[in-house]
């Protein structure tokens, strides 16, 4: 059994982080979830802050998770890992400067209090986006395929450009600390009931997944990957990508390719249905092991 950690998880409460902070309850782990609205879920401690305030973000990893912390009387027990979620999580909802600063300074102060307060396991969510595809003015395609972890992320958008900006933040903290630091550049998040309500019109209308590169991660699949970060120490600054074994999409790679990627390079031999947003990193670097296939809840 993984050793049980104190945690605190910023951005708890979004589509992602209500997935992955059950999860991470089940697996014995204490969670103070930071956001600006709490999350209801058992066994989840709350504190409101603002990861823009560089001066919350240290009191937050200095605080006590709930009044139990109190009945020791040995002043505030040390958090063993940051789990950095809160952001705005995706273009056309605040103005782009707005988004922009909110991800990148916030990203900042959560890094910079986590390092300068000694806690030495730092996970950050990163983002498809960075591929430049998803967000793009018009049709683009990548560079080559599949999309791995080496690619050279070229976004044209606020969101994908200040997930880019986050990695090299975390790389530069890392070479500051040496602590582990792991981005997360995480897939199209499907939570479990969307399945059913999303995926037949995916399969309708293939095209409307093209800007996502077909990638998807089951929210609770992403808790294990969460998890497995949490416990894998000494691999330094890390990027992974952070999504499912297969394409979103009941069409295999050979047509996929020929029908919405022509011409584009393909630089290694592909499964049938292997995942274009490559996650074989995470599988041969922290062991992942995809739970919830998209053909255990649709029929394809």
């Amino acid at each position: 059994m993984a050793t049980k950690k104190r945690i605190l998880f910023t951005g708890g409460s979004g589509k992602a982080g209500r997935h992955v902070v059950p999860y991470l309850l089940d697996r014995g782990h204490r969670v103070v979830n930071v956001d600006l609205k709490p999350l209801d879920h058992p066994g989840v401690d709350n504190l409101i802050a603002d990861i823009t305030d560089s001066g919350q973000m240290f009191n937050v990893m200095t605080s006590y998770a709930n009044f139990d912390e109190l009945e020791p009387g040995n002043g505030v027990p040390a958090f063993d890992a940051v789990v950095h979620f809160a952001a705005v999580p995706r273009i056309l909802i605040h103005p782009d400067n707005e988004t922009f600063r909110v991800n990148t300074i916030g990203t900042y102060n959560v890094i910079e209090a986590a390092v300068k307060l000694g806690i030495r396991k730092i996970v950050i969510a990163s983002s498809e986006t960075t591929y430049g595809i998803c967000f793009s003015d018009g049709q683009t395609d990548p560079h080559s395929l599949p999309l791995e972890e080496d690619y050279d992320v070229d976004p044209m958008d606020s969101y994908g450009l200040s997930k880019v900006l986050n990695e090299k933040t975390a790389r530069t903290f890392q070479r500051r600390s040496g602590f582990d630091i792991y981005a997360l550049r995480i897939g199209n998040v499907v939570e479990p009931h969307e399945y059913a309500e999303l995926f037949p019109t995916y399969f309708a209308n293939p095209d409307m997944r093209r800007r996502n590169a077909f990638c998807y991660i089951d929210a609770r699949d992403l808790g294990q990957i969460v998890d497995l970060c949490l416990a894998k120490d000494g691999l330094g600054f890390q990027v992974f990508n952070a999504g499912n074994d297969t394409n979103g999409m009941n069409i295999p790679n050979a047509a996929l390719i020929e029908r919405f990627f022509p011409g584009v390079p393909v630089t290694r031999e592909l499964g049938e249905n292997e995942a274009l947003f490559s996650n074989r990193k995470i599988r041969e670097m922290l062991g992942f092991k995809e739970e919830h296939d998209w053909r255990k809840y649709v029929k394809g």
